[in-house]
């Protein structure tokens, strides 16, 4: 499963790089047929996040941290002027936790829902 990081580049500035989680097709439970299954890692404290408006100005990321998005649209730019859209089932890992940092903006129609889960 593709994903995608954000990171402080040597500038301090911020850079989009591509990842991927491995998953395998696991049994998980009786009863349950096998799933494509991946790990995350987290350090627990999973926030639920619904906003009727997320813009925001260049900041870091307050932690690195997973954000799976859940319903709604964002496009963040990073200081390069990159910019990328990440809606329902996306997943992006904010590493950027210095520096310059990242825009997010919302797209569409709210509230914005996403899982930030700390890394």
């Amino acid at each position: 499963m593709r994903f995608i990081k954000i990171v402080r580049t040597g500038d301090g500035g911020s850079a989009f790089e591509d990842g991927e989680i491995v998953l395998e097709h696991r049994h998980v439970a009786d009863g349950v047929p096998a799933m494509a299954v991946g790990g995350l890692a987290s350090s627990g404290g999973v926030q639920f996040l619904r906003s009727a408006a997320f813009d925001s100005t260049a900041h870091p990321a307050p932690r690195e941290q997973w954000v799976v998005m859940l319903h709604g649209m964002i496009e963040v730019t990073v200081s390069d002027g990159s910019r990328r859209r990440f809606g329902p089932g996306d997943l992006v890992l904010a590493a950027d936790t210095t520096g310059v940092g990242h825009v997010t903006t919302a797209i569409g129609d709210s509230p914005l829902e996403a899982l930030f889960i700390p890394v």
